[in-house]
């Protein structure tokens, strides 16, 4: 398979392609700066660089075109202030959306966070952020060309991962390593009958092959 992964120098996303990459996969990540390109390389992703908060949907849809999944793990980050929540983890979200759609790209997993609420109240910059994943799921939702699956995973941490967590579609409050959330990532791709759903996800007790069988129904 070919996988696309917006925000391609994140934590998560790292960690998801060198999972991908490991076990056959062609990764592809969209970065903003060409000095990440190396950490994509060596993490055995192709870098794609492209900017998402200036990219028009046919520029994403065009490095889109041909993959069988794309993932969306871009974020503004925590050090950045209101404006950019909206333009980066709602804007490039609901861009790269509608670029899969173009491209014909059904199956799009995001990475959203626990507590996104587009309805969401409150004026501090963790609010703002909260609103904004809360709206660009919603605009994801309502995309009857994707088969998409949204997780939310809970506080996130540097830990090694252990490989056993609690998916559901709600799970409570709780944190989660990076290192699951990306091997979660990869069980998703492969499993399209999570279409539809919106997920929650910490750390919890079951192997996360087992959870996702679970709440793919099978």
């Amino acid at each position: 398979m070919r996988i696309v992964i917006a925000g391609g120098h994140g934590q998560i996303a790292l960690r998801l392609e060198r999972l991908l990459a490991a076990r056959g996969d062609e990764a592809a990540g969209i970065i903003r700066r060409a000095e990440q390109a190396d950490d994509l390389r060596a993490a055995g992703a192709e870098p794609i660089v492209l900017d998402l908060e200036s990219a028009s949907v046919e520029e994403v849809a065009e490095r889109l075109r041909g993959a069988d999944a794309a993932v969306f793990a871009a974020g503004a980050g925590p050090g950045s202030g209101a404006a950019r929540k909206d333009t980066v983890d709602k804007g490039a979200a609901v861009l790269f959306a509608d670029a899969a759609v173009r491209a014909g790209v059904r199956r799009l997993l995001v990475v959203s966070s626990m507590g996104a609420d587009a309805r969401h109240e409150g004026d501090e910059v963790f609010d703002v952020y909260l609103r904004a994943k809360g709206a660009a799921d919603d605009h994801v939702r309502a995309q009857d060309a994707l088969e998409w699956t949204i997780l939310r995973p809970g506080a996130l941490t540097d830990d090694a991962g252990t490989g056993l967590v609690r998916l559901e579609a709600h799970t409570g409050r709780g944190s989660i390593p990076r290192d699951d959330v990306a091997t979660v990532l990869a069980e998703l791709v492969d499993t399209p009958a999570t279409a539809g759903l919106t997920l929650e996800l910490v750390s919890g007790s079951t192997p996360v092959s087992v959870a996702v069988k679970s709440v793919a129904g099978n």
